[in-house]
């Protein structure tokens, strides 16, 4: 053959050969189309089989048991309402000042030869006390000059009254003489005589002068009190007008206290009509000790920037010096409580059972919460009076139930009154300010 001629037949045979498996490969193709559509039918049918069952089983299946379960019973606290006439307090706050402060100023001059142990500051002094005594030697002179000085103006007197006696007698000898007025008056020596006197009278006020610079060389307290401040020492000269130091008073202390404008209606406050209302006072200091006291009067002038009165108080004995409590410290701040004016059918509760919205919890007949709304008239301290809103005999919850709705059923633990809680409060306050006082 040809070279041509097996080039040609290779290709055929190539050709011949490729044709074949093409074939097969198409079929393998077919044959892998097919089978996955069957297994996918069967599939479904089964899952479709399998549903219809579950839901023949699930729709037969007997009823779940109901279970109730009731929830957990509350034990609460109660208190019975009382309608009561109460007292408002209303508070205040302020700083305690001394009745009555003075700087003790020297009106003589001198050294200073004495000082008492007690002229320091802190040191309770007593009236008329000496704190401190002045040279008195230059002043001791001064009387002994003084009192010279009247000796001898006495003495001219009676010399004068003597030529005045008998002046008298050459009249009653001679009145023609002295016939005139002028005349008479001039024999009788009584331009002498006032003279006389009048330098008399002169002595005695520079004698009493003396007398008095030396009785100012000791310094005394003015009043029983406490010494705030000494500005000298022993041995230091002073003159006239020196500064010697600082006490106040401690008869009793005053405490300016003030009072919104919204508030005087709550309060009987003494005023130039009402001189004998003194409202109580209870004043606690920082550390809690607690001291009575009495509104004694009112500045009489309502701020008009703050829109409050002044009224002052009056604490007495602060430093216990008579029955010897603790001491209420000049310049303490303080909290106020001032005993207002008794009002009709109000109601105290705990501060801490109101719930937002000013509402409580009272029990009705079947033992289950119920909201009740009330209105307020004022809040003092712990305690909160309503006006309106509850009734005698309603049952209040005291205790704190968080979480809770309305028509939970409850237990009652403990039961007591709004006038018990009233009086409580009350006599907490009374047996701490006792007991504070008796130390």
């Amino acid at each position: 053959m040809t070279p041509c001629a097996r080039i040609l037949c290779v290709r055929v045979s190539f050709q011949t050969a490729t044709k074949k498996p093409l074939g097969a490969i198409t079929q393998l193709e077919n044959i892998s189309v097919l089978k996955p559509s069957k297994q996918v039918l069967q599939s479904t049918v089964v899952i479709v089989v399998a549903i219809v069952i579950a839901g023949v089983f699930f729709a037969l299946r007997p009823p779940p048991e109901t279970v109730t379960i009731e929830p957990p019973t509350l034990t609460i606290d109660l208190a019975v309402a009382e309608k009561q006439t109460l007292s408002i307090a209303v508070s205040s706050q302020g700083t305690v000042q001394p009745r009555t402060e003075t700087i003790l100023i020297t009106e003589v001059s001198g050294k200073i030869i004495e000082l008492s142990p007690q002229f320091q500051s802190g040191g309770l002094v007593e009236k008329d006390e000496v704190l401190l005594s002045i040279d008195p030697r230059n002043y001791e002179v001064e009387v002994k000059r003084a009192e010279a000085n009247v000796a001898t103006a006495f003495s001219n007197l009676v010399q004068e009254k003597g030529r005045a006696a008998v002046a008298r007698q050459d009249i009653k000898k001679y009145p023609r003489k002295y016939a005139s007025k002028e005349a008479h008056y001039l024999a009788l020596r009584l331009p002498q005589l006032k003279e006389a006197q009048a330098r008399l009278d002169s002595a005695k006020a520079d004698l009493e002068h003396a007398n008095n610079n030396l009785d100012r060389t000791k310094i005394r307290a003015p009043y029983r009190g406490i010494i705030k401040a000494r500005s000298v020492d022993l041995g230091q000269f002073v003159g006239s007008g020196t500064q010697l130091g600082q006490v106040f008073a401690v008869d009793f202390a005053e405490v300016r206290l003030p009072i919104p404008a919204d508030r005087l209606n709550y309060l009987d406050l003494p005023d130039s009509h009402n001189k004998e209302s003194a409202p109580s006072v209870i004043v606690e200091n920082e550390l809690g000790a607690k001291w009575q006291g009495t509104i004694v009067r009112t500045e009489g002038v309502l701020d008009e920037r703050s829109r409050v009165l002044f009224a002052v108080a009056k604490v007495d004995d602060p430093y216990g010096v008579e029955n010897g409590r603790d001491a209420l410290l000049m310049g303490s701040f303080i909290k106020a409580q001032i005993g207002g004016k008794r009002i009709d059918n109000l109601i105290a509760i705990p501060r801490y059972i109101l719930r937002t919205g000013n509402k409580v919890w009272v029990l009705d007949e079947q033992q289950r919460l119920r909201n009740r709304d009330v209105k307020i008239l004022h809040t003092e301290g712990k305690l909160v009076y309503v006006y309106e809103g509850l009734n005698d005999g309603d049952r209040i919850c005291l205790s704190t139930i968080p979480n809770a709705v309305a028509g939970t059923k409850v237990n009652v633990n403990a039961t007591t009154s709004t006038s018990a809680l009233v009086s409580a409060n009350a006599d907490h306050i009374a047996d701490a300010s006792t007991e504070t006082n008796a130390l």
